[in-house]
């Protein structure tokens, strides 16, 4: 297949380029490569697979809607994962306006251009972020998620609402992927392992919110990408026993899906930096602080639906993950 990956410079999208490129499908990856953090660790992984043979790589940006649709019209995408967007909770705090040019402008593009050029599905990245006030543990794809506790979150769910319209109106087969807590090598600078593991080896305290007691379904990169690769092989379908008297917030009657990719196996914030204090073979000092605005205290996906659908489900322990990036942490920075 032709596959169009936006933002594959980035954690997932490159780690998902080359394994749709390994696979023998012919992908172009956009990526705007901004600043939000270090770009050069955005080249490094482009380094990985940019001169494979069937690899095109575009710097642009999907808030572009010219550039957007003279890409959609020159290349005729079978399929669309899209995973350009302005992440993380803490800092749509401070610059809201990034993450609604970004994730709901940049996205109506994505999904014009789906629409207009007759891709046969397109899977777009959502977030354990939505299911925000909601304490029904673990998070089910059936549950209410009217209630993000940060823009961030408000968008993925607006593009989840969003694709629903589009796979209503136009018949657009979408499947929105709520991933929770994604680590492993090549992560992101803002993520608490990166963080972490820079610390503990500089020496540096490092910050530990809500005393610790977070709990969070982390999700290895592998496991995600292979949630990816299968959902995307399967074009949602109509849900034909869904009922506007009794609507299921995870279907439709439309070709509309989402589906939980976690670990299905929470952990608490002081058991993981354990864990890195393990691979490190040093210990952290904490500085306890309390929950920050924005965030939620725990994350647990139920992932029945992935399980019965794809008959997959993510399995990577968080040792022996966390283990993974540390390996690659040092070799990378030459530690």
């Amino acid at each position: 297949m032709k596959i169009l990956v936006t933002g594959s410079a980035g954690f997932i999208g490159s780690a998902l380029s080359i394994r749709l490129l390994e696979r023998g499908d012919e992908v172009v990856g956009i990526d705007n490569h901004n600043d939000y953090y270090d770009p050069k660790l955005k080249e490094a992984r482009l380094n990985r697979h940019v001169e494979h043979k069937n690899y095109t790589h575009i710097r642009m940006d999907i808030e572009n809607q010219k550039l957007v649709e003279s890409l959609f019209k020159d290349h005729q995408f079978d399929g669309v994962v899209n995973l350009a967007a302005q992440a993380g909770v803490r800092y749509s705090i401070e610059n809201p306006l990034a993450y609604i040019n970004t994730n709901i402008v940049g996205f109506s593009h994505i999904l014009e251009g789906c629409r207009h050029n007759q891709v046969a599905h397109l899977v777009y990245a959502s977030s354990s972020s939505v299911y925000g006030s909601n304490t029904n543990m673990p998070f089910s794809i059936h549950d209410n998620v009217d209630h993000p506790l940060s823009l961030y979150a408000a968008t993925k769910k607006a593009n989840e609402l969003m694709a629903h319209t589009y796979s209503n109106l136009y018949d657009l087969p979408t499947t929105g992927l709520r991933f929770f807590t994604v680590y492993g090598p090549w992560g992101r600078p803002d993520m608490a392992l990166f963080k972490f593991t820079k610390a503990i080896l500089s020496g540096k305290k490092i910050q530990v919110f809500n005393h610790g007691k977070h709990r969070r379904d982390f999700t290895y990169i592998d496991d995600i990408v292979e949630g990816i690769i299968r959902v995307l092989d399967k074009p949602a379908m109509p849900n034909k026993d869904w009922k506007g008297s009794d609507p299921d917030s995870g279907s439709s009657s439309a070709p509309w899906r989402v589906y939980n990719i976690g670990n299905n196996s929470p952990v608490e914030l002081l058991d993981y930096i354990s864990a890195i204090e393990e691979a490190l073979n040093l210990k952290a000092e904490k500085e306890l602080l309390p929950l920050q605005p924005g965030d939620v205290p725990d994350t647990y996906a139920n992932v029945e639906a992935l399980v019965k659908e794809f008959d997959y489900k993510p399995s990577m322990p968080v040792k022996t993950g966390v283990a993974n990036f540390v390996d690659w942490y040092k070799e990378y920075h030459g530690n």
